[in-house]
C-alpha cells in the first residue's frame, strides 16, 4: 500500500499523474460526481433550512469502495479533483461519502489544485496543498439547491398546463427565451427595399476602381434615399453625364491589437465558426487534450491547461515560451518587448485560473499531428495560435479613403435630388504594411464576412477620372440572425447568465427536450418550445428576467467569496417563488396555453375550428371534438381560406383514380388527393426507391429503400403494413451458403472493406 493515496475525477489522468508522482503515490479516479441530489420529490428538505438529502450515485458505489480499501494503508489523502467549484464540491462529497467529514478524520487529508497536467504543475500542487474551500463548496450548493428548486417545482407546472414530461430549468429557461424572442423579431420584421450605386472608374486603362454613391446635390444619401428602381435609374441616368475627378484624399494608419486568449466560452465560440464544433464536441476535445495524449516516447502529455475558465491570464513562463516560439518562428520585429496582457469583459469572472493554452507552447501543432485524431489536432491548433498570437505585434494598416465629385452634365429629372448637379462618391482601400500577429492568426467574426483588404491606384487630388459603369444595385433589409451556438453562448456571457461549464448543458437540454432545434447550425424553437417560453414570460417574468439570473449569479459569486451565505440567499429566492406558484396554480388553465381560437369553420361538421399544441407540434383541430368529429390537420397544411393554390401532379390516386395534389407537410412535401375529405389517400412525394430484390418473407412484394425517422436508410417490402419484413443493410439476390436464405446483405467496415452477411438471426455465415 502507498503512503499518499491521490483522487482525481478521470480515470485518464490518474494513470499519467501516477506516472508523475512516483512510487510513493497511488492514484485513484472518483469518475465525476459521487453524491447527488436525488431526482424526486423531498430530495431537499426546505422546512430544514433547504437541508439537501445527498444521495451516492449507484454508479460511484464501486469507485468509493476501491477508494476506501486502498485508504486502510494510506498515511495522507490528496483530493486533486478539477479546479473550480464542482472539482471542489466533489472533493467535499467525495469526504462524505468515505465518512471522512469529522474534526478528526484519521488521516492527513488535504486538497491540491492544478491546472495543468504537466510533471512540474503536478508536483507542485502536492507540495503546496490546502485545506477544502468551504465557500466554494457551499456556492455550489447553493446552485445545485436552486436549480433542484425550479426543476421540481415549475417542472410539475408545467405537465399540468401544458404537456407531461417538460422541463424548466433557472438558466435553460432564460435561454430559450433568447431564441424565442429572436423568433418572434423575425416574424414580426417587415422588409424594407433600398438601392446604392456605384461606379466604376479609373485613373488610366487598367487603373479600375469602384466608388459608392454618397451624395447628391451636397446633401448626405440616407439608407433609404434611394427606395426603388425607378429612382435609382433617375440618378444612374445623370451619373452617366457626369464628369469626375479625384477630391479629397485621406491616409490613415490603423493599429489591430490580436484578440486575447482563449477563455471557455470564446474557445466555444471560436471552435464553431471555424471548425463547425458544436459546444458540447468542443468540450469533450478540450477535455481530451487536457487529460493527456500520448506522445511516442513522452508518453501520456497534458497538452492543454484547464478548459472550463473565463480567466484571460497567462503565466510567466506561458509568456516567455510564446515570446522564444515568436522570435525563433517569425523573427524579432513580430516579438513583443514587454508581454501584452489582458483583462476580462464577462460579469462576474472568476480569475483564479489561467486562460486555456498549450501546456508546452513550443510544442507546435505540426510536431503533434502524426499523435493526433483529426479533431484533436484541429482544436490543438486553434488554441496554439490564438495564445501564440496574442503576444505578438500589433498590426499596421493603411487605411485610405478618397472622396471623388462628380458635375452632373444632366441632372436627375425627378424625385427628391431633381435639378442636383453635383454627386460624390467615396472608394475605400486598405493595405496591410505590416501583418503583425494577422501573419498566424485572425479571429472568426459571426454573421458578416471577414474584413476585406483592397488595393486602390495612385491618385492625387484634382486627378480627372474615367467612367466607365455605373453599377444600381437592389437590397433589402434583413431581420437579425437567428441564434448560432456561438452568438448564443456570446449573448449569455454578455448578460452574465450561467457559467462557463454550463454552456454546453444548456444547449444540450434545449435539443433534448425538443424545445429547439438546429438548421443550418442555426437555433429554431419548437412549437413547444415556444408555448413554454411565453407560459413562463406571461406568468413568472421576474425567473426569466436576463437581469435577475445574472443577478442571481453574481449573488452565487458572492457565496464563493464568503461574503454571504448560502442558505438565506435560498430563503430570498424561494419565498416569493413559491408564492408566485401558488398563486399561478388556480390562475392558468391549461386551454389558454395550449388552444387558440380561429375563424374558420370545420368543413366536417360547422364548428370552430382551433389551433392545438400536441405531441409533434401544433395542428389544427375541430373544437367539436367530445361530440365526436375527428376532424384534424397540420397547420402546415395549406387547407385554409387564405392558403395558397396546391401544386397539381401528374399522379393519379391509386385509391379512387382522383388527381394528386403536392402538399407541404410538417416533414416536407407530400402527394394528397385531391378528393379528399372523401378520399384521405396520401403518399410520400418521391418514391420509395427499389432494390429488384424480392422480400424473402411473403416472396412477393419487393424489398425498397426508405429512410427512418431519424434519417437512417433501412429496406423495407412494399406491401407494408401486410409485410413488415424490413433489414438495416442493403439486401443482395444471392442465398446463403449456409442456411439457405434466399437474400444476403451487403456491409462495409473500415478494417474489413465490404462484404456480404446472412441477416438471418441464429446464422453467423459471412463471406471471407
Amino acid at each position: 500500500m502507498s503512503k499518499n493515496l491521490v483522487i482525481v475525477e478521470s480515470p485518464a489522468k490518474a494513470k499519467t499523474i501516477e506516472k508523475f508522482l512516483g512510487p510513493d503515490y497511488r492514484v485513484l479516479a472518483s469518475f465525476g460526481h459521487v453524491r447527488a441530489l436525488p431526482s424526486k420529490q423531498g430530495s431537499v428538505d426546505i422546512e430544514k433550512g433547504f437541508e439537501p438529502k445527498y444521495h451516492v450515485l449507484p454508479d460511484s458505489k464501486k469507485h468509493i469502495d476501491a477508494i476506501r480499501k486502498e485508504l486502510k494503508g494510506a498515511e495522507r489523502l490528496l483530493l486533486a479533483t478539477d479546479p473550480d467549484r464542482e472539482g471542489e464540491a466533489i472533493s467535499w462529497h467525495l469526504l462524505a461519502a468515505l465518512g471522512l467529514d469529522k474534526k478528526n478524520p484519521g488521516i492527513d487529508v488535504r486538497r491540491v489544485v492544478f491546472h495543468e497536467i504537466t510533471k512540474d504543475a503536478i508536483v507542485h500542487a502536492v507540495n503546496h496543498p490546502r485545506g477544502i474551500a468551504t465557500e466554494l463548496v457551499d456556492a455550489q450548493q447553493a446552485r445545485s439547491v436552486l436549480d433542484y428548486l425550479v426543476g421540481f417545482t415549475l417542472s410539475p407546472f408545467l405537465w399540468k398546463k401544458i404537456r407531461y414530461g417538460l422541463s424548466a430549468g433557472r438558466v435553460q429557461s432564460v435561454a430559450l427565451r433568447l431564441i424565442c424572442e429572436r423568433e418572434k423579431e423575425i416574424q414580426a420584421f417587415v422588409q424594407q427595399e433600398y438601392w446604392s450605386i456605384d461606379a466604376r472608374l479609373g485613373t488610366a486603362p487598367g487603373q479600375e476602381f469602384r466608388a459608392g454613391l454618397v451624395s447628391v446635390g451636397g446633401k448626405k444619401l440616407g439608407k433609404f434615399d434611394i427606395p426603388d428602381a425607378v429612382s435609382a435609374e433617375v440618378l444612374k441616368t445623370a451619373l452617366l453625364s457626369g464628369s469626375y475627378h479625384v477630391g479629397k484624399i485621406t491616409k490613415t494608419e490603423k493599429k489591430r491589437t490580436p484578440a486575447p486568449p482563449f477563455t471557455t466560452s470564446t474557445l466555444q465560440q471560436e471552435a464553431s465558426r471555424k471548425l463547425g464544433f458544436s459546444a458540447k464536441k468542443t468540450m469533450s476535445t478540450a477535455q481530451k487534450l487536457y487529460e493527456g495524449v500520448s506522445i511516442g516516447e513522452a508518453g501520456t502529455v497534458g497538452l492543454i491547461t484547464y478548459m472550463r475558465t473565463d480567466s484571460v491570464n497567462l503565466s510567466s513562463q506561458a509568456l516567455k515560451e510564446a515570446h522564444d516560439v515568436i522570435s525563433a518562428a517569425y523573427g524579432r520585429e513580430y516579438a513583443l518587448a514587454k508581454p501584452r496582457h489582458y483583462k476580462t469583459k464577462t460579469k462576474n469572472a472568476q480569475e483564479a485560473h489561467e486562460a486555456i493554452r498549450p501546456t508546452y507552447i513550443s510544442k507546435t501543432p505540426a510536431e503533434l499531428k502524426k499523435f493526433l485524431t483529426p479533431d484533436l489536432y484541429r482544436l490543438y491548433e486553434l488554441i496554439w495560435k490564438r495564445t501564440v498570437a496574442c503576444q505578438m505585434a500589433e498590426a499596421l494598416l493603411d487605411q485610405t479613403s478618397v472622396d471623388i465629385a462628380a458635375d452632373l452634365a444632366t441632372p436627375p429629372a425627378a424625385g427628391s435630388f431633381a435639378g442636383s448637379r453635383q454627386a460624390g462618391l467615396r472608394a475605400s482601400g486598405t493595405v496591410i504594411r505590416f501583418p503583425g500577429f494577422m501573419k498566424l492568426y485572425i479571429e472568426g467574426v459571426d454573421d458578416q464576412d471577414e474584413e476585406k483588404e483592397g488595393l486602390l491606384p495612385a491618385m492625387t487630388e484634382g486627378t480627372p477620372l474615367l467612367r466607365h459603369e455605373i453599377l444600381p444595385e437592389q437590397h433589402f433589409t434583413q431581420p437579425p440572425p437567428r441564434y448560432t451556438e456561438a452568438t448564443l453562448v456570446k449573448t449569455l456571457e454578455e448578460f452574465g447568465i450561467g457559467r462557463p461549464s454550463t454552456y454546453a448543458s444548456i444547449m444540450n437540454t434545449l435539443l433534448e427536450r425538443k424545445y429547439a432545434r438546429l438548421d443550418k447550425k442555426r437555433f429554431f424553437p419548437e412549437d413547444v418550445g415556444m408555448v413554454v417560453s411565453d407560459m413562463l414570460v406571461n406568468h413568472f417574468s421576474r425567473y426569466v428576467d436576463y437581469n435577475f439570473t445574472a443577478g442571481l449569479e453574481e449573488e452565487l459569486d458572492m457565496v464563493s467569496r464568503g461574503e454571504k451565505q448560502w442558505k438565506p440567499l435560498l430563503k430570498e429566492f424561494w419565498e416569493p417563488f413559491s408564492a408566485l406558484l401558488k398563486q399561478k396554480e388556480g390562475e392558468v388553465n391549461k386551454s389558454d396555453l395550449t388552444t387558440e381560437a380561429t375563424d374558420e369553420a370545420c368543413p366536417e361538421c360547422g364548428k370552430p375550428l382551433a389551433i392545438k399544441l400536441g405531441k409533434r407540434g401544433k395542428f389544427i383541430a375541430c373544437t367539436g371534438f367530445k361530440e365526436g368529429c375527428k376532424y384534424t390537420r397540420n397547420i402546415e397544411q395549406e387547407n385554409g381560406p387564405e392558403a395558397a393554390e396546391p401544386v397539381l401532379s401528374d399522379e393519379k390516386c391509386d385509391k379512387c383514380g382522383a388527381a394528386m395534389l403536392i402538399k407541404d407537410g410538417r416533414y416536407g412535401k407530400y402527394l394528397a388527393c385531391s378528393a379528399y375529405p372523401g378520399c384521405k389517400n396520401i403518399q410520400p412525394l418521391n418514391k420509395p426507391k427499389g432494390t429488384g430484390v424480392t422480400c424473402p418473407d411473403c416472396k412477393t412484394g419487393e424489398l425498397t429503400e426508405k429512410k427512418s425517422r431519424y434519417g437512417k436508410i433501412f429496406y423495407s417490402c412494399n406491401r407494408y403494413p401486410d409485410c413488415r419484413f424490413a433489414l438495416w443493410d442493403q439486401p443482395v439476390t444471392q442465398p446463403c451458403p449456409k442456411c439457405g436464405f434466399p437474400v444476403l446483405v451487403k456491409k462495409v467496415y473500415k478494417k474489413k472493406g465490404e462484404f456480404l452477411k446472412c441477416p438471418k438471426e441464429g446464422c453467423d455465415w459471412t463471406s471471407v
